[in-house]
């Protein structure tokens, strides 16, 4: 890793601390209302002022921040390991299952993605608890995305087919279901984990698009899609600066992201 890798990761390490010590500095917590200094600028009390309903932008910020870098990671996996499953499995075994793989993620893949997860999450009821919103926000990212990496995971494990260690195993009787778990999958390891960080950033942004439309993670919790709609009645940026807090953030951490990510991809070539 060159210095503007670790300048990066240390970077998100620090966002990650800041965001799990959310309840030391912010302890008003994202949801207490202080109805007298609604829609306050930025104060010894409140360091990013507050919102029209008075809570605490600063902790909604944390929290928020808290909810992305933890669930985009756990949707990553379950969208890494759909991927492997199917694409490098697929790709594996070649026939028919290479060639329906990949008819099924070239029709996803022909829809757009932001799209199909609108549409989608659209069909499903609104009026949820926020705990229930979370988990229907990051299930559904990791449910449906998967196909971009199973596309690359089933050339991989094309790739892997006649290898020699593979016809090895093959000729010493190891039936293909095992031989596929304990020595393909395991030398995909560089390729499925250059997917787990491409799809981290993506779905960060995706579920701060969905947040924005209203689709995302329900109130009272906070996210980086519901903070980003407070933009939306913004007059001037120079009035109130604090409000981009938020959307600097956010660029902030998905740059890092890439940065880190470029690393993995040369260890993935």
């Amino acid at each position: 890793m060159n210095f503007w890798q670790k300048l990066a990761g240390c970077i998100l390490l620090l966002v990650v601390c800041l965001s799990l010590a959310a309840g030391w500095l912010a302890p008003a917590g994202y949801a207490y209302q202080d109805r007298e200094n609604a829609g306050a600028p930025p104060s010894h009390q409140h360091w990013l002022g507050t919102d029209d309903l008075g809570r605490d932008r600063f902790a909604r910020i944390l929290y928020g921040t808290r909810i992305s870098l933890l669930l985009a990671p756990a949707a990553a996996l379950i969208s890494t390991l759909l991927a492997a499953m199917i694409g490098g499995f697929a790709g594996y075994a070649g026939g028919i299952w290479q060639r329906a793989a990949t008819a099924i993620t070239d029709l996803f893949l022909s829809l757009p993605w932001l799209f199909l997860l609108i549409a989608v999450r659209a069909l499903m009821p609104l009026n949820i608890s926020p705990l229930e919103s979370v988990t229907v926000t990051f299930s559904l990212l990791g449910l449906l995305g998967w196909t971009a990496a199973a596309r690359v995971l089933c050339a991989a494990g094309a790739s892997l087919r006649d290898s020699d260690f593979v016809c090895q195993a093959r000729a010493s009787g190891v039936r293909n279901s095992r031989l596929f778990w304990i020595h393909v999958l395991p030398n995909m390891a560089p390729v499925l984990l250059a997917q787990f960080w491409i799809s981290i950033p993506v779905f960060i942004l995706s579920e701060a698009n969905l947040g924005i439309l209203g689709l995302g993670v329900a109130e009272p919790l906070p996210s980086w899609g519901s903070l980003l709609r407070e933009l939306e009645g913004m007059i001037s940026i120079g009035d109130e600066p604090w409000k981009l807090a938020p959307l600097a953030l956010l660029v902030v951490v998905v740059t890092c992201f890439q940065i880190v990510l470029s690393n993995q991809q040369e260890v993935a070539a």
